[in-house]
């Protein structure tokens, strides 16, 4: 169901713990209103308002693409849908005639899916009508096939609401530009050792300097490399720690997944309508 935003979407203050997974942007700025059409707010109904949980990419008209660590409850509280996804924003707060909210008709993460390892972060939402393709909300396409491995020092883009070096949730969307670490170097013992391991289905990228980063807030969004979407929003530890930048889910090992979903639903979609 398409809902009409006639109401302010209040934030509320997210303060920093020592370690955690999830990402948001530090060392970010504004990005250009509108600029980043695909992307989606993913907000859970908290007593009396929703509040951003997580970002996510407008694949297709009725699909949004995140981590699957973002699964949370489905069902009403206080007679009000518990998840709603907001396209078509800049700010949050403030009223947008180019905003679009939906309630989510399905959520389906990855089934080898794992918070210890964190190998295959990605989750599909069905959306319970599709989106209207606008100049403000838009499709961002998947990769045509399997893309190459990123090589080390790639600058690449990562976008969200997530919180900001002042300790807060951003009310507009942010971006910052990182690069490309290898998978060697994030493993090493002064990085993650291992723990958990960044695998080939994952991309690891950061500042060397420690002065941009993505952490809690800014999970399920995407990381543009090259100007292809090549991964997803998944874990980090601390904030802008240069020995623990964030690590992505290589969207590009995940399309027969993502293609065999989305078929499978039209498919039931079909044989329902023939009852």
């Amino acid at each position: 169901m398409k809902l009409l935003y006639n109401q302010y979407v209040l934030l509320i203050v997210i303060f920093l713990s020592p370690a955690y997974h999830g990402d948001e942007i530090i060392g970010g700025h504004d990005a250009v209103p509108h600029s980043r059409p695909y992307m989606a707010s993913i907000q859970k109904f908290n007593s009396w308002i929703y509040v951003h949980r997580c970002g996510g990419v407008l694949i297709n008209h009725g699909w949004v693409l995140t981590a699957a660590h973002c699964e949370t409850e489905v069902g009403t509280n206080g007679g009000k849908r518990m998840l709603q996804v907001v396209l078509g924003a800049h700010s949050l707060s403030r009223y947008e005639s180019s905003k679009e909210i939906f309630h989510i008709k399905r959520q389906i993460p990855h089934p080898e899916f794992s918070n210890i390892t964190w190998q295959n972060d990605i989750m599909l939402l069905e959306l319970e009508t599709n989106a209207m393709i606008t100049n403000d909300v838009k499709v961002l396409k998947l990769p045509g096939g399997m893309v190459d491995d990123l090589k080390p020092g790639t600058s690449c883009f990562v976008a969200g609401w997530g919180i900001t070096s002042k300790g807060f949730l951003s009310d507009t969307l942010q971006e910052v530009t990182i690069e490309v670490i290898d998978r060697k170097t994030c493993n090493s013992k002064d990085y993650y050792n291992h723990d958990p391991e960044v695998t080939q289905n994952m991309i690891c990228a950061g500042d060397s300097e420690g002065r941009g980063d993505s952490c809690e807030g800014d999970s399920g969004g995407p990381l543009l490399c090259n100007g292809k979407y090549v991964g997803i929003v998944s874990y980090g530890t601390g904030c802008a720690d240069p020995k623990k930048p964030g690590v992505y889910t290589f969207v590009s090992k995940y399309l027969s997944w993502i293609s065999e979903i989305i078929a499978m639903q039209a498919y039931n979609v079909t044989n329902e309508k023939l009852y």
